[in-house]
Parts: structure tokens; C-alpha cells; sequence
């Protein structure tokens, strides 16, 4: 069960974005190289046949005849993608995006980029420019309503989202995203309305009994309720992807820590790439007294994906509690880097300080604790013991 998102194929966008390679000056270049309107379409002809490795190499051919040519940036940062190097697909599709700030369809491949990486603050800025220029762009809309979910701006996600309501009320992954952020943002009606249409349209498939359970863990309701659905959801498809995931949140919940440690343990055996589980079962150790399991499990999730904070955060935890207070100090300073509004994070830092003795840096750290206190959106890390439940489904 996954949210599937297109990557934007834009070539024929950058049709006018060649420079005049075949003119001029650069006309016998153009004849030793190849034409570049012809090497782009190889390219792109490569490319729609899944032939990446071909596709690549007309580009590139197509760079060493025109270095501006702003489609062939494009459509490498399209293959890197497929490749799944982020980093690499980030670096041609700016470049691209430099060249031609007028094509959205670079600028949303640069949000999805930045989502896969789960630089959501960042996909915000690139998706919101998309949806300025297309306000009716379906998967820009929906992208960005999830990254406004995950930093846990639940009003503007629930704005975002709901006026996807007529093309997508069929989706039940849309609607368990809506319920979710509508309850968390305060919105019982609408909340009610994506829940009761989510029991319309789900069936009786596994997927739908998953949702429902993870549904009643996000609104915070009976464990038990939560449990017997994602039970059902196991006993229908005992491999469903983070059904065991979901089902450890809930053992864990209810004290039954023998059962969420089999869980966690369980969905690591079938999606042992998924951070989020050694993140939490990291968390779940480390409320045990098991400061090594945790600190092992946090860094296996951040092998997986070095941009989540809350792994830095319980690492962090664990180095203050062993008096280890400079290698604390290195791990919340990790953490702050992808949380900078997290109370929890610079309450964190600011003890840190204190034990090493720079009392000014920790009272300001105290000080900023309290600003975001004061401020009317609070972005804090949160346990799942305390109503946090991690959507790996929705980001992986």
C-alpha cells in the first residue's frame, strides 16, 4: 500500500529552451555532435522505453553540444530519480530550473525530490510555486498537502487537501489523510465526513482495514478498536506492509511491550529499508532502560535517512543520560538542523549546555523554548505513546 506519485516528463516544454547551437558560430559543432533536437528525442525516446542508461548518454551528448540546454538537465534529473539519487536528481533539476524558470514541471519534480528526501519544509516552497502557476494541478496539490501534514500543519493541510474532495473522494488513501489532518487540526465535522466515506469505499480489502485502524490510533480513540482492525488487516495479508508497524504503536500503547517489540520486529522482516521502524522501536527500547538496542535501532534508522530528527533526538537523550555530553551535544545539533521550531529539541540543548558548563547558550536555548511556546503553531516532536503515528505508507 504506497501513495504513487508521476514523475513529470516535461520534454516537451523546453522545445523553445535550446540555445542556437546549429547557427553561427557553433554550426560546425553541431555537425561533429549531432543535432540536439535530434539527440534530445533519442533521449527522450530512450527514456519513455525505460532505457536509462541510453537516455543518459544522449543527454549528456546533447550537454557537450549546448551546456544550456535546459531539457536535457531535466530529463537526467528525471533519470536520477529512477535511480532513486536524490542528490543527484536535486543538483540537474535546479539547474534545469535555473535555466528555465517557467516550466512547473521542474519545479515539481524538484517538490517530489525534496519529498522522497523528506525535506517537506523545502517540497513546500518548490510545490507551492507549481500550484501558483497550475492551480489545478492534481498531484502538486495532493504533495503538498502531505508535506503540510508531516510538519504537522494541520490547518493548511486540511485547506490544501480538501478541495481535492470531488476527484478523489474514491481514494481511500485520500481519505484517511483528510480524516487525519482534520482531526488534528481541530475540524471534528469534516474529520467525520473522510472517515465515514473511507468505511463507504473501503470494502473489505486489508488495505482499507490498515487504514481504519491507524485512523482510530491518529483520533487518539480505544487501542482496542484500533487493534481489532489492524488485526483483521494481518489476518487477511500477514506481509501487508506496516500493518505490523501500526500494530506495535498499539501493543505499545496498551503496555503489552512483549507483543509491540514482535511487531516492530515483524514489519522490519518484511520492509527492512523503512526508517520509521527502527526509529520507533529505537524509542521503545530506550523507554525500556535499553539504552544500547535503542542507540542501535536510531542508527539504523538514520542509515536509511539521515534527515530524520527524532532518532538525533533520542541518540541525544541517551549520550545526556551516560554523561557523554560533547557527543550529545553533536546529536542535538543534528536534530535542530531538521526540527529548528521542536521545544523538546532545544529544551534538550539547552540542558546540554548547562552540563558543559556554557550557561549563557543554555539560558538562550531556555529562552527560545518559551518563544515557541508563546507562538500560535507549535512543531514538536512528539512519542507515540503521546499520540504520534509515523505514516511511512504515505512517504515511502
Amino acid at each position: 500500500m504506497r501513495i504513487r506519485f508521476t514523475i513529470a516528463l516535461v520534454g516537451p516544454a523546453f522545445l523553445a529552451c535550446f540555445s542556437s547551437v546549429v547557427a553561427g558560430q557553433h554550426a560546425q559543432s553541431a555537425k561533429s555532435t549531432g543535432d540536439p533536437r535530434i539527440l534530445f528525442a533519442k533521449g527522450e525516446m530512450a527514456l519513455q522505453n525505460g532505457d536509462l542508461d541510453g537516455a543518459e548518454k544522449a543527454f549528456r551528448q546533447l550537454l557537450a553540444t549546448d551546456a544550456n540546454a535546459a531539457g536535457a538537465y531535466s530529463n537526467l534529473g528525471v533519470i536520477a530519480m529512477r535511480r532513486r539519487d536524490w542528490e543527484l536528481a536535486l543538483k540537474d533539476l535546479q539547474k534545469a530550473a535555473q535555466l528555465a524558470p517557467s516550466v512547473s514541471g521542474v519545479r515539481l519534480n524538484i517538490g517530489l525530490v525534496y519529498y522522497r528526501q523528506g525535506a517537506y519544509r523545502a517540497a513546500i516552497s518548490a510545490l507551492s510555486s507549481v500550484l501558483r502557476d497550475q492551480p489545478d494541478s492534481e498531484q502538486a496539490r495532493y504533495l503538498l498537502g502531505l508535506c503540510e501534514l508531516f510538519i504537522q500543519d494541520y490547518a493548511s493541510a486540511v485547506a490544501t487537501l480538501e478541495p481535492l474532495w470531488k476527484q478523489k473522494s474514491n481514494d481511500f488513501m485520500y481519505l484517511y489523510v483528510l480524516s487525519s489532518a482534520a482531526s488534528a487540526a481541530g475540524q471534528k465535522d469534516l474529520s467525520e465526513k473522510a472517515l465515514t466515506r473511507l468505511v463507504e469505499v473501503g470494502g473489505d480489502a486489508p488495505e482499507f482495514h490498515l487504514l481504519l485502524g491507524k485512523a482510530y490510533l491518529n483520533r487518539q480513540e480505544s487501542e482496542k478498536e484500533a487493534i481489532a482492525e489492524l488485526e483483521r488487516a494481518a489476518s487477511m495479508n500477514p506481509n501487508l506492509p506496516f500493518v505490523h508497524f501500526n500494530l506495535g504503536i498499539a501493543f505499545a500503547r496498551t503496555g503489552d511491550n512483549v507483543r509491540a517489540e514482535k511487531e516492530f520486529r515483524r514489519d522490519i522482516a518484511i520492509e527492512p529499508d523503512v526508517p520509521d521502524t527502527y526509529e520507533l522501536l529505537g524509542e521503545f527500547y530506550m523507554r525500556g532502560g535499553k539504552d544500547k538496542e535503542a542507540e542501535i535501532s536510531f542508527h539504523e534508522a538514520l542509515r536509511r535517512n539521515p534527515r530524520m530528527a527524532d532518532p538525533h533526538f533520542g541518540i541525544a537523550k541517551i549520550y545526556l543520560r551516560q554523561r557523554k555530553y560533547e557527543s550529545a551535544l553533536a546529536a542535538i545539533d543534528a536534530a535542530l538542523r531538521f526540527a529548528p521550531d521542536s521545544q523538546g529539541v532545544h529544551y534538550l540543548r539547552g540542558q546540554i549546555l548547562g552540563k558543559l558548563g556554557r550557561k549563557e547558550e543554555a539560558k538562550s536555548e531556555f529562552a527560545r523554548v518559551e518563544k515557541i511556546a508563546d507562538s500560535t503553531y507549535t512543531n514538536d516532536l512528539k512519542s507515540f505513546r503521546e499520540g504520534r503515528v509515523p505514516n511511512p505508507e504515505l512517504t515511502q
